[in-house]
């Protein structure tokens, strides 16, 4: 009953009653879903391990509701992956074979995260794709890189063992959501 008398008052007295008008939507409306109400409280802060093998483990497990409880989300297991790739950079002995190797993986390893935090800003579906195309292309050239430092220097080895598989992991994931998408 209010809509109608709402358009007779927009129309006027002379309008055609075939026009249409458009009738203000009383909910609230959102752009995006990360824009949506959070659910849930407060969000559980982690300390950063200092060694490898406890910064990658995962909580597989489920907790009772049937949903596997992670420890971190993707942005904050790239974001440390990251950081443990420059970590490890400046352990690795510096020399001129080593140098190009050591720059290559700087720029690489940490730019996953850099690109997934691109793309979980997205502006359309295409955008979107390409962006995580990145974040393929980014991880496959880390675990390229990873492998040839493994193989020039016998010292960080198991270190770079670690990462390797971390970036395996990262990479099947950033290529089954492309793939998704």
């Amino acid at each position: 009953m209010e809509r109608r008398r709402f358009r007779e008052t927009i129309r006027g007295a002379g309008a055609r009653n075939d026009v249409k008008s458009q009738v203000p939507n009383p909910k609230l409306q959102r752009r995006s879903k990360s824009q949506a109400p959070r659910r849930g409280g407060r969000r559980r802060r982690f300390i950063y391990p200092i060694d490898f093998g406890s910064a990658f483990r995962l909580n597989e497990e489920p907790n009772g509701n049937g949903r596997s409880d992670r420890p971190f989300e993707l942005e904050e297991r790239t974001a440390r992956f990251g950081e443990a790739i420059v970590r490890f950079a400046k352990r690795i002995p510096r020399g001129p074979a080593n140098d190009r190797l050591i720059d290559q993986l700087v720029g690489c390893g940490p730019s996953i995260g850099a690109n997934y935090c691109e793309a979980d800003e997205r502006v359309s579906k295409k955008d979107f794709r390409c962006t995580i195309g990145r974040c393929v292309k980014e991880a496959k050239e880390t675990k390229y890189f990873l492998r040839l430092i493994a193989a020039a220097e016998p010292k960080p080895r198991e270190d770079a063992r670690k990462l390797y598989c971390e970036a395996k992991e990262l990479h099947l994931i950033f290529a089954s959501i492309f793939r998704k998408s």
